[in-house]
């Protein structure tokens, strides 16, 4: 049987200001989406509350609407996967191989207080398979704890979109709170490039993790090689 992966997308379209939308970083799940289909996998998207996922206007605009960022916003097909996304509720763990949260601010108010993903997730990094994100999509392992009561992220090496990378981007001030800050907060040894923006991977065991949308190539390749 072919292996099965999740991904993990978000259902909010703005910051708290609603002036500012935000969403999917479109980029973040076609490397990846395209990369595992080329391998053979089965793809299946997971939301916070299932249905429509607003994109990331950002994600839509040059450097960043890149040949497979277009590839999936030009076909109807690929475009309708994102208007009926599934329930955390109608997802079996179990079924899954690896869980691959995608990023774009929005997830940064939903992913967390998600007890459905952090069910999946925990379920699935107990039983060694992976559990990978890239740019905010850590925010999704920030809460998470294991049976033990212990935070999945603590005492393991992690990356995500650093505080440095949210300031350049002249978001700081209005993002919910320092992801990067959090992560170590929870006992995570955060590692980041030392330049911005360059593309940067973790992995730690059967963690996978990604600082930025640069990382989304190269995070889809290492989780492609560990289902390999």
């Amino acid at each position: 049987m072919p292996k099965r992966v999740l991904h993990v997308v978000t259902n909010v379209a703005h910051y708290d200001d609603p002036a500012h939308p935000t969403g999917l970083w479109l980029s973040e799940l076609t490397h990846a989406w395209h990369r595992f289909a080329a391998l053979g996998l089965e793809q299946t998207l997971v939301s916070p509350a299932g249905g429509a996922v607003p994109l990331e206007p950002r994600s839509l605009k040059f450097p960043n609407y890149d040949r497979s960022a277009k590839s999936w916003h030009r076909d109807p097909a690929a475009m309708a996967l994102l208007e009926d996304t599934a329930s955390p509720d109608a997802i079996d763990a179990a079924d899954y191989d690896a869980i691959y949260f995608t990023g774009g601010h929005a997830v940064m108010y939903d992913f967390p207080g998600s007890e459905g993903l952090q069910r999946i997730t925990r379920e699935l990094f107990e039983s060694g398979k992976i559990v990978s994100s890239v740019c905010h999509g850590y925010c999704g392992l920030l809460d998470t704890r294991l049976s033990d009561g212990r935070y999945l992220i603590e005492g393991r090496e992690m990356t995500g979109f650093s505080w440095r990378e949210e300031q350049l981007a002249g978001v700081a001030k209005l993002v919910p709170y320092d992801a990067e800050s959090r992560a170590v907060e929870h006992g995570a040894k955060y590692r980041k490039a030392l330049l911005p923006f360059t593309s940067h991977v973790v992995v730690d065991g059967n963690l996978v993790t990604g600082q930025n949308p640069g990382s989304a190539e190269e995070t889809a390749k290492k989780v492609a090689e560990l289902l390999r």
